[in-house]
């Protein structure tokens, strides 16, 4: 058989220079590889930030809290709840007041505030719709609304979380004996500020907040309360107290009966008076207000 002949192949050598322009495109391709998933961004999900909502907070410090954690202009947050499609009771009328769920939240550069806002209501819903909250409101002829009303006072008024059933137990025996609440955290909220005094004078303003003028619960929630806060609204502590003062930090008194609670506002003002406040709160009349969002310590519910 004949063969061709074939010469012997010989091996492709690069140059100096072509190894080091292979080199060179080699450092430009892992370069690249490198570059572009920053440059596009997205490759990688967005790390959430964490907006905290404390407890006893109201929905005008929520709406400005919102509009810090999504940097928008100052009124955004209030403005979307007219289209937010918030989930609120009838009772409510549109208002979020105290259905902004305290808790911490996830947003990023995607969250909008309606949708932030309407996850809020829902968390408050969820949470007044727990078993234990559930059941306690229906056993005191509570609706949902009125938990969360009540609840919000507890929150403005009790010192620590051991406080709240009693103070929870002051509001029951109050509107069962059909007293009045006097409750200063409500005159804060008809005056919108945080003050641990509250002059007679401001006992008579006219507001559907004074609970000194008006029996009953106030038309709304007055703060956004946490679980703890529900809880103690349908579960009070046994007892039978009508009065109670925070007389100083960690030192919240409970009486019965008039006489006793005057005793202990007297100390009150005493202890104000000699830290150089001489306004105080009005003697004798009124029951102390303390707390989550900020309320005064005075005196405790009145005669």
């Amino acid at each position: 058989m004949s063969h061709e002949y074939r010469p012997p192949r010989r091996r492709s050598r690069l140059t100096r220079r072509g190894r080091l322009a292979l080199f060179l495109g080699m450092l430009l391709a892992i370069g690249a590889a490198v570059l572009i998933p920053i440059l596009r961004g997205g490759d990688e999900p967005e790390k959430p930030r964490r907006l905290v909502i404390p407890e006893g907070w109201r929905a005008s410090q929520v709406y400005a809290a919102v509009d810090r954690a999504l940097k928008l202009p100052p009124g955004s947050a209030k403005s979307a709840v007219a289209t937010a499609g918030l989930a609120l009771p009838a009772e409510a009328k549109g208002n979020p007041e105290g259905y902004l769920f305290p808790a911490t939240y996830p947003v990023t550069s995607q969250t909008t505030p309606a949708a932030l806002l309407a996850y809020m209501v829902r968390t408050a819903n969820e949470k007044l719709a727990t078993k234990a909250v559930a059941d306690g409101g229906k056993a005191h002829g509570m609706t949902p609304y009125q938990t969360a009303t009540m609840a919000s006072i507890i929150e403005a008024e009790a010192e620590t979380r051991a406080d709240m059933g009693k103070v929870a137990r002051v509001v029951h025996n109050r509107l069962a004996k059909s007293m009045p609440l006097q409750m200063d955290s409500t005159i804060n909220y008809a005056l919108n500020r945080s003050s641990v005094e509250t002059k007679l004078s401001e006992t008579r303003i006219d507001s559907p907040f004074n609970t000194y003028e008006r029996q009953g619960l106030p038309p709304t929630p007055i703060d956004s309360p946490g679980l703890e806060a529900m809880a103690a609204a349908v579960a009070p502590t046994p007892g039978d107290w009508l009065y109670f003062v925070t007389v100083k930090p960690g030192d919240t008194r409970f009486s019965a009966t008039y006489d006793e609670h005057k005793k202990h506002v007297a100390e009150f003002n005493r202890i104000r008076a000699h830290e150089g406040s001489h306004e105080g709160s009005h003697a004798g009349s009124h029951a102390g207000s303390h707390a989550g969002s900020g309320a005064g310590q005075g005196g405790a519910a009145g005669k």
